[in-house]
């Protein structure tokens, strides 16, 4: 039986460590041609952990070609799986050392520091230090401080057209950790999550015991015949720019998956994981906004617009669900810092964060603009083609190429080079769309925008 320490996976999750070794073996000619892989609630059990995910695992290897599923058999590995340059014995050395410092990242979603207002911050940091000292000592409520609700309350209302109490609004340390929460609150219902969508969205919840059902897309979004077939009591998406295909949800649609929630009695849960950074002039009204029956959840967070490392989040409940929420979940206590809930009340009481919002936004269209000019002039020009959506921090290339996604991804680790694809976001591997980036473009300014062009045309070339 194959045997891996799991506790030396550091931060990675579960299922992408078992992933990365079972790969390696693979690569490395350890798993033979052809030869059978544990069937998945054997190995579950022999490595104490879910069959989902060993499925996970089994599926990602299987959309990148390494595996292949046999009807009642089981897993198998492919023929020919192995490249040119077989990969080095054990887990590979990004995942074995932990945290990989990469010479350039394209994968992760970053911020340019140089955009954020770091001096105003610090003469709020230096207010609220000297002006309320005693109230850094003071817990706060399990929802999160008062004046930040309240503060948010009035963002929304102004911004987006929400008009929410602070009694509705609970802060939490990152979406992330809000999604463990919303999968507390709904214990034991299914959800349905986009297909393909942001792998940690599912890590989330399969993390904490839900069932997650994928569901397909097709031009507007969520399909709402495999919606209505799967049978899920809850809906994850993000209809202001879906992660990674960039979909906008149109009005018509979303009236329709508010009336699969009215009909069904099931939630929505809206992640608008970054839609301030859309470039439309009007954008679209949230799904929140335009609900009436209290069928959703608008989740957001301050990662994309503030900085990443700034582990603030927040959800909006409806009403209905105050009681049940304070009732299950209200023992929690608040995870982010007093002190940085103090200063965030009054960067956005004090119109900072929307003028930060507003030079963020010019500075983005300006740097998506000097990218695609980039790529165009490259060398690779004539083998891809770039899909530009109106909002967000990254956009799809399509590679011209008969290269398999694990052999562009083992060129560009050799050269220091992380590359995001959109199979790695397929739930389902018959949705796993081959030889499509997705670029993170936010931190390529100045020299670090040649460097991306030069380790992608040869990578690409």
């Amino acid at each position: 039986m194959l045997t891996y320490d799991l506790t030396a996976r550091g931060r990675t999750p579960i299922y992408e460590y078992l992933y990365h070794c079972l790969r390696s073996d693979i690569l490395s000619g350890k798993l033979a041609s052809g030869e059978k892989l544990p069937g998945k609630r054997a190995l579950a059990e022999h490595l104490g952990v879910s069959v989902i995910t060993v499925e996970a695992a089994y599926s990602q290897l299987e959309a990148e070609g390494c595996v292949e599923a046999r009807p009642r058999r089981g897993f198998y590995v492919c023929a020919g799986a192995m490249p040119a340059v077989a990969a080095s014995q054990g887990c590979p050395p990004a995942i074995r050392d932990g945290e990989r410092k990469w010479k350039l990242d394209l994968r992760s979603n970053s911020v340019d520091a140089s955009l954020f207002p770091v001096g105003v911050w610090a003469k709020l940091t230096r207010r609220v230090l000297s002006e309320d000292p005693d109230a850094l000592l003071t817990s706060v409520p399990h929802a999160g401080l008062m004046e930040l609700r309240e503060a948010i309350a009035g963002y929304l209302r102004g911004y987006k057209g929400m008009a929410v109490s602070p009694e509705q609004i609970v802060v939490g340390a990152g979406a992330e950790f809000l999604y463990l929460l919303l999968a507390q609150l709904f214990s034991g219902a299914a959800f349905a999550l986009e297909d393909p969508g942001y792998p940690k969205i599912r890590q989330a919840y399969t993390g904490s015991g839900a069932v997650c059902t994928p569901v397909g897309l097709d031009a507007q979004g969520v399909r709402l015949d495999e919606l209505r077939a799967c049978g899920a009591a809850v809906l994850h998406i993000s209809p202001a720019h879906q992660y990674p295909t960039g979909l906008v949800t149109p009005l018509a649609r979303r009236q329709e998956l508010l009336s699969w929630a009215r009909s069904t009695g099931g939630y929505i849960i809206e992640d608008d994981y970054d839609s301030e950074l859309g470039f439309a002039p009007r954008p679209l009204p949230t799904l929140s906004s335009i609900d009436a029956a209290g069928r959703v959840i608008y989740v957001s967070s301050f990662s994309q617009t503030i900085s990443p490392g700034m582990r603030a989040g927040y959800l909006v409940l409806p009403e209905r669900l105050l009681g049940e929420w304070s009732h299950r979940l209200g023992f929690y206590s608040c995870a982010v810092p007093s002190l940085e809930q103090h200063v965030l009340a009054r960067f956005i009481a004090g119109g900072y964060y929307e003028r930060h919002l507003s030079r963020l936004r010019k500075a983005c269209r300006d740097r998506r603009s000097a990218v695609l000019s980039a790529f165009a002039r490259s060398g690779f020009a004539g083998r891809v083609e770039i899909s530009e959506p109106e909002v967000g921090l990254h956009f799809l290339m399509q590679i011209k190429t008969k290269a398999s996604d694990a052999e562009l991804r083992l060129r560009a680790e050799k050269l220091g080079l992380r590359l995001g694809f959109m199979s790695d976001c397929a739930f389902d591997p018959r949705r796993a769309r081959e030889h499509v980036l997705v670029i993170n473009y936010a931190a390529l300014s100045g020299g670090r925008l040649s460097e991306a062009v030069e380790l992608l045309e040869q990578v690409l070339t």
